[in-house]
């Protein structure tokens, strides 16, 4: 046990961030032990070694590469993720530790940009803002994300061998869920009719609730407040679902779950192995899904996201409205939906059409 370590993931206790540090903070503990390092003896050099050695780019040797193969070098997010971990760690550890050097070197600040005063009570009257010298110096790239092959749906339907998977496969399609979201839903979460007691929506709709104790791991990532009123969901996140959607939910249900599940109210289980009808994991739902791809001949490995991709991306597209886009996935800004998704088709009709009238063509 690591008791430094321990006492700064405890501030997080009951969030995803404290799993997703406890990730980073493992990786460089071990790194600091090869390196013959504790957080008495660590410099800002030596945490700017680490993250060159991880990934970063530094105007610095960092000696040997941290992350050989098959492991590979963290992108962009997971370099902020690590600066952001190691940052608060060893402001933490560096109280008890006396490095006061590297504390004060992690103590910096910059000049505030416009974006900083928008988003900020008063932000006019804001002289600095904290800063990170271990955050990487390129900042990330928004790139059009990866979406499902052309005919993925109908190909992958026709692959799939119960109808659990056949379930997943039309869930994904018609909805913005995330495998954890979709993996972690119990049975209580499903309002598959109109007018529901929960009143949050007249339409059918799920409800995804963050839940920790989850028996297959599984659980959203996104964590708004739910509570059960006279035994009704109620919040969460919600997401309409389509009569597709209820057809495959009814069939799953009759059949397979009803054969198999053993009481413990979620909806996804095993079908098949020494723990049949107990909870199906996310990594399964994964492993299904690029078998499936495999089967149907699809190119690349088909993931979770890519659904989420596609479904925002056809929502924009018919309604040209980034907030439309942003309620039907649940995403956290128009804006963001804005800049990810808002590309213009190049063998679109209009895009074709205004390059003739700029190139004289249709004169």
């Amino acid at each position: 046990m690591d008791e430094e370590a321990d006492r700064f993931l405890r501030q997080y206790e009951g969030s995803g961030t404290q799993k997703t540090y406890a990730y980073s903070l493992v990786d460089h503990l071990r790194w600091q032990i090869r390196e013959g390092l504790t957080t008495e003896t660590i410099t800002l050099l030596d945490v700017k070694r680490y993250m060159g050695a991880v990934g970063a780019k530094v105007p610095m040797p960092f000696g040997q590469p941290w992350r050989t193969p098959p492991q590979r070098p963290y992108g962009t997010s997971a370099l902020q993720v690590a600066a952001a971990c190691l940052k608060g760690f060893y402001l933490d550890a560096c109280v008890d530790s006396g490095n006061d050097d590297l504390r004060q070197a992690l103590t910096v600040t910059r000049l505030p940009t416009q974006a900083d005063r928008s988003r900020a009570f008063l932000g006019h009257v804001k002289k600095s803002m904290p800063a990170n010298p271990l955050a990487p110096s390129n900042s990330p790239r928004r790139r059009h994300p990866k979406m499902l092959p052309d005919g993925a749906k109908p190909d992958l339907l026709e692959a799939v061998n119960t109808a659990r998977d056949e379930m997943v496969v039309r869930w994904l399609s018609d909805t913005s869920l995330r495998i954890g979201g979709l993996t972690g839903l119990h049975l209580v979460d499903l309002h598959l009719r109109d007018n529901a007691p929960c009143g949050d929506c007249k339409s059918p709709h799920l409800h995804v609730c963050h839940r920790w104790g989850n028996p297959n791991g599984a659980a959203a990532k996104i964590k708004p407040d739910w509570e059960t009123v006279d035994g009704v969901v109620t919040k969460g996140e919600i997401y309409r679902v389509s009569p597709a959607m209820i057809s495959s939910y009814f069939k799953y249900m009759t059949t397979e779950y009803a054969k198999y599940a053993t009481g413990h109210g979620m909806l996804l289980i095993q079908l098949a192995g020494p723990n049949i009808g107990e909870p199906w994991t996310a990594d399964a739902a994964r492993g299904m899904l690029r078998r499936a791809g495999r089967r149907a001949n699809l190119p690349g490995r088909i993931k979770p996201q890519a659904f989420r991709h596609q479904i925002t991306n056809d929502v924009l597209d018919i309604s040209k409205d980034p907030m439309v886009a942003k309620v039907a996935g649940n995403w956290a800004s128009a804006q963001m939906v804005d800049e990810v998704y808002g590309h213009p088709d190049l063998h679109s009709p209009e895009f074709t059409a205004a390059l003739q009238a700029v190139w004289g063509e249709g004169e």
